[in-house]
């Protein structure tokens, strides 16, 4: 039979409360010899505290939930993939595990709601957010604790932690002016896409910043896909000869690859007649030929933040606290000198 604390006290020579106090760090004047002798009969006895009992006694479940929506199989979403590994690991560590569920797309309040009302976790962390999320405002309304890995409404007072992908875009096209290029387009998501929109944001920025107008033609938004990425280059280049850009800024890895055979099938070497960037640095990424230059998601450090968050979350602190964490640019074979012939 394990030990119980009774049986520390005991061994200590002290009462199972000033165990207690000993491994819940509460001092109440507890010299430091009582307190070295209580951890010396736990470690000689093996004693280790019964976390379910304590949990109850505390009505902690020391769950965090973790959703996926249900996405087609042409759309995967690697990200939120890797996301949760470095949010499990983060947990862990604190000693935290995650509860992971699914959620219809276009119906997620049920599921949510009802693990709010069992109490079956202690918070959330919401991730893959969008413009007016309904996940993120029916936790605000419910005053139930989450952080969020993403932003949805400005305004709205809740702790996210998110990718600066405004600032790495720009870098990405600080990059490409500073090897000459001067007609730098960019493929983008849908106008409903608020992480996309940020990146957009980048871009202009950086063109700006540079003195160099944005051309309107320059800018073709389409859905998440290698076929998609082949059309969207196959739209650039049938613009005049002039126009055509030397270089091509993704918005994602998959639709940078798109890019990329869509080019070889007009001919052009990457790297050398047309540079192209991507977002996201998948595991793909190293292996396509060339191999891309992108921007690497900062997935370990926000996946520490989140879990930091939300330790202050659940023991009561109320300040709201809103971070972005730049991603770093890989440079690979993709990117290279602006044609001089272009």
């Amino acid at each position: 039979m394990p030990p119980t604390m009774k049986d520390v006290a005991r061994e200590a020579g002290v009462s199972t409360a000033t165990v207690s106090y000993v491994l819940n760090d509460k001092p109440d004047s507890i010299s430091e010899e009582t307190r070295a002798r209580v951890l010396s009969a736990v470690a000689r006895l093996g004693y280790t505290r019964n976390i379910t009992a304590q949990n109850l006694r505390q009505q902690r479940t020391r769950l965090i939930g973790f959703a996926w929506s249900e996405k087609p199989r042409d759309h995967p979403n690697a990200i939120l993939d890797n996301f949760a590994y470095y949010l499990t690991r983060a947990a862990a560590e604190i000693g935290l595990r995650i509860l992971t569920f699914t959620y219809p797309e276009n119906d997620p309040i049920p599921v949510y709601a009802d693990l709010v009302r069992t109490r079956r976790v202690d918070a959330f962390v919401v991730a893959d957010t969008k413009p007016d999320d309904e996940r993120i405002r029916f936790l605000i309304d419910s005053g139930f604790p989450f952080v969020a890995f993403g932003r949805s409404t400005p305004g709205w007072a809740y702790n996210w932690v998110d990718t600066d992908s405004r600032a790495g875009v720009a870098a990405a096209v600080d990059h490409l002016l500073a090897l000459g290029h001067e007609r730098i387009a960019m493929i983008a998501w849908p106008e409903s896409s608020l992480s996309g929109n940020y990146r957009i944001e980048g871009y202009r920025l950086a063109l700006e910043r540079a003195g160099i107008a944005v051309n309107p033609r320059h800018l073709v938004r389409t859905v998440h896909s290698e076929q998609n990425g082949r059309e969207a280059f196959a739209a650039l280049w049938a613009l005049p000869a002039h126009e055509r850009p030397t270089a091509i800024v993704a918005v994602s890895d998959l639709l940078a690859i798109g890019v990329i055979n869509g080019a070889r099938e007009h001919g052009l070497r990457i790297g050398a007649d047309l540079s192209v960037v991507g977002f996201d640095d998948e595991p793909m990424s190293q292996y396509v030929h060339p191999a891309l230059t992108t921007l690497a998601q900062p997935l370990p450090a926000i996946a520490d933040e989140v879990i930091a968050l939300l330790d202050r979350v659940l023991i009561g602190v109320t300040d709201v606290t809103q971070h972005l964490v730049a991603p770093p640019l890989i440079v690979r074979a993709s990117t290279g000198p602006a044609p001089v012939t272009a």
